[in-house]
C-alpha cells in the first residue's frame, strides 16, 4: 500500500500563531482604553453609634514565684488580695453571673515555670470563662 502524498512533501506539526498574538493585542488595547472610563463603585457602610456603657476593668490573676495565686479587680481600686484556686473560681464565677462580658488576663512572674500558667488558663477554660488573655510588659 502505497500513500498518496507527494515524494518531497511532509507533514506540518507547527502552529501559526501569528493570528492568536493579533487578536490578543487588539484585546489589550481595548482594555487600556475602557479600564480609565469605568467608575469603581461606591459602599455605603452602616455607621454604628457609641456604647453608652464604659468597657469593663478585667480582673487579673497573679501567679506568683513560688505557684501561689492572688487576684487584682481593677474596678475596686486595683488592691492585691491572696487567694486559693477554689475562691479563685467562685469569685470569677461570680462575677461573669453579674457581667458575661467579664474579661480576666493572667499576669506571671518570668519565672514561673510554663506549665502553671497553662495549668491557671485549663481551670479557667473548665469554669466556661471565655475572654481570658495574658499580660505582658513592653519592653523599654
Amino acid at each position: 500500500m502505497k500513500s498518496n502524498r507527494r515524494p518531497g512533501s511532509r507533514l506540518m506539526n507547527e502552529i501559526n500563531v501569528v493570528p492568536y498574538i493579533d487578536v490578543m493585542l487588539v484585546l489589550l488595547v481595548i482594555f487600556m482604553v475602557t479600564a480609565p472610563l469605568m467608575n469603581p463603585g461606591q459602599i455605603d457602610l452602616p455607621s454604628v453609634a457609641k456604647s453608652l456603657a464604659p468597657p469593663l476593668a478585667p480582673l487579673e490573676v497573679i501567679i506568683k514565684k513560688n505557684t501561689t495565686l492572688a487576684l487584682r479587680d481593677h474596678a475596686k481600686g486595683g488592691l492585691e488580695s491572696s487567694v486559693s484556686r477554689e475562691e479563685l473560681i467562685a469569685i470569677l464565677k461570680g462575677r461573669q453571673g453579674q457581667q458575661a462580658e467579664q474579661a480576666v488576663v493572667i499576669s506571671a512572674d518570668k519565672n514561673v515555670r510554663y506549665e502553671a500558667v497553662i495549668n491557671v488558663m485549663d481551670m479557667l477554660q473548665q469554669q466556661h470563662i471565655q475572654k481570658v488573655g495574658l499580660l505582658t510588659q513592653a519592653k523599654k
